[in-house]
């Protein structure tokens, strides 16, 4: 599964083997880290993964740190872009809302190695882990405060709702992404999205 890190500047010459040669470098790391963590991963073993030479990790990154940190910031794109691409189609928040966990916990169960890498990076990289979230939450809110002018949700604090609805995909793509993927992501996210839209007042 190729990372593709697009956005990251090179430090080495701008080539298409430079591009390919960094992004085996990054589905190394992320299969060593996903695997074994940050702490038991050394550089040698994600050079030796990619089949490169060791130096050659030193072309593309200056650090082990620094490649965690760009595959943190590989993740966060991903599952923007890719909640984007399959919630554009909603007919209104609410429904968005509900594709959006179905969709997020396909992502988790397809990028396995990368989501416990951004779990771990809270304690390898806290503030790449803080930068990652409230990425999310500033066109989360923004979302939120559309959809209230819309008419399409009751008014209410677009970040406090941000912070709670990202906090609720988190755990349900770690709980069914993760540790058991037993059950459909369309039935969990039905259910989830009932909680939103109906609330649990009897």
């Amino acid at each position: 599964m190729s990372t593709s890190i697009e956005q990251a500047p090179l430090k080495g010459p701008k080539t298409a083997r430079g591009e390919r040669t960094r992004a085996k470098l990054l589905d190394a790391a992320e299969r060593e880290f996903g695997e074994n963590g940050f702490h038991s991963t050394s550089i040698g073993e994600i050079t030796r993964r990619a089949k490169v030479a060791l130096g050659t990790f030193y072309v593309y990154f200056d650090s082990k740190d620094e490649i965690f940190r760009a595959l943190v910031e590989h993740m966060g794109r991903t599952t923007r872009s890719w909640l984007a691409e399959r919630v554009v189609d909603a007919s209104n928040r609410l429904e968005a809302e509900r594709l959006g966990i179905m969709v997020y916990i396909d992502l988790v169960r397809a990028h396995r190695d990368l989501h416990r890498i951004v779990m771990e990076s809270q304690f390898v990289a806290p503030d790449a882990y803080r930068n990652y979230y409230d990425t999310f939450v500033d066109g989360y809110r923004r979302n939120l405060t559309g959809a209230v002018k819309r008419g399409e949700i009751t008014p209410g604090d677009a970040e406090v709702r941000a912070w709670a609805l990202m906090g609720m995909n988190t755990f349900l793509g770690l709980k069914y992404g993760i540790w058991d993927d037993s059950r459909s992501s369309e039935e969990i996210a039905a259910e989830a999205a009932a909680l939103i839209t109906e609330g649990m007042t009897p």
